[in-house]
């Protein structure tokens, strides 16, 4: 375990120096690698002296679901009590079949966690030392399977993983003996997989996961929410609904006005200032989402200038905003760009974060 434990963590450093692998929207993949099973919850005692290893055929659907068959061979060593040679130490071999559900939390990073379920069926194998001598050799059986696991990106078609699962079997022959008094009659054991992962097609690159490029770690810790929440409640007039805020885009979308507070620029520039990519981001994710969805992109400024130049820089910052959304996969004809300038105010130009909250973008849904 010990062995596992270090490799698992140079595995992990590894994978948290990658940089970011392109996904898929849909792909097929081919896996491999060891295997490390223990019984839990059965009548022996369980040895470390485990081994085995897997093959896996897995189609991913989207960036998130997908389906896998596994087969696997585990060797099970163990021991138990004898009346004649006192401690006896002896194994079960198995051969496993499992399809799997897997569903992916955060498909896009480059360390991505998933959980997966499923069935399978087992086919055990017993050595001649076992504990009740009624049972035939081999046998088929069937499994419920449960699990987590890490898929680490290692270049554009590899990826190391990490999993471990719980599997549950539908007799209490697994480990050799069955004892009539027994509370659940169901064998069960783990397994603590590290194996790779080789693509073998892929559809087309996924328009979610490139809304991150661009997007490093750095900008989305910049962003404070909470400090644009205070100057919402503090300068925003009461006429004003604070749901059309960007952090509530499907329920800006029911009111027709998405405020995207917080997409700020340089003085003077059209040059995005570092926080405003999260928020970006969010607004280009609801789009792909919705891909019936047109907006007008209007761009603001504050009362600072004059009219004609801060009508002309709105429109070019609208202009940004555009060609920043329609790199990400937004369809052109979905966006018109409109710079209003110093018209139409949220707030007071009178302080400073008044002016903050006036230099904004806001899309009117059409």
């Amino acid at each position: 375990m010990r062995k596992i434990s270090l490799l698992l963590s140079i595995l992990l450093i590894f994978a948290a120096n990658v940089s970011q692998a392109q996904l898929a929207k849909d792909s097929w993949a081919f896996g491999f690698g060891f295997k490390y099973p223990r019984f839990v919850s059965v009548n022996v005692t369980p040895l470390n002296t485990n081994y085995g290893g897997f093959l896996s055929l897995q189609r991913n659907f989207s960036e998130h679901v997908g389906l896998r068959f596994q087969a696997g061979y585990s060797h099970f060593a163990y021991e138990f009590p004898s009346a004649l040679t006192g401690t006896v130490e002896t194994n079960t071999n198995a051969i496993t079949g499992d399809l799997d559900v897997m569903y992916y939390l955060i498909p896009c990073e480059p360390i991505s966690p998933y959980f997966f379920g499923g069935i399978g069926g087992v086919f055990r194998m017993l050595n001649a030392n076992r504990w009740t001598t009624t049972l035939d050799d081999n046998a088929l059986g069937f499994q419920l399977n449960a699990g987590a696991g890490l898929e680490m990106n290692i270049d554009s078609e590899w990826k190391a993983l990490v999993e471990f699962g719980y599997h549950i079997t539908n007799n209490s022959e697994l480990d050799g003996t069955v004892i009539p008094t027994e509370a659940n009659g169901r064998d069960s054991y783990m397994t603590l997989n590290l194996g790779l992962l080789y693509f073998l097609e892929k559809g087309e690159p996924s328009k979610f996961c490139q809304l991150y490029s661009g997007i490093t770690q750095e900008y989305k810790d910049m962003t404070d929410y909470d400090r644009i929440d205070e100057m919402i409640k503090k300068h925003i007039p009461k006429e004003v609904i604070k749901e059309v805020v960007v952090e509530k885009p499907m329920k800006a979308m029911m009111m027709d006005k998405w405020v995207l507070i917080g997409v700020n620029f340089d003085f003077n520039s059209t040059k995005f200032s570092a926080e405003s990519y999260p928020i970006l981001y969010d607004a280009a994710k609801t789009l792909l989402l919705n891909p019936n969805l047109k907006v007008e992109i209007q761009g603001y400024t504050d009362n600072v200038g004059s009219e004609s130049y801060n009508k002309n820089l709105a429109q070019k910052r609208a202009d940004v905003v555009k060609g920043y959304l329609t790199s990400k996969g937004i369809a052109a004809n979905r966006l018109t760009a409109v710079g209003y300038g110093e018209s139409n105010p949220v707030a007071d130009n009178k302080t400073a974060d008044g002016r903050a909250m006036n230099r904004r973008i806001e899309f009117k849904v059409q």
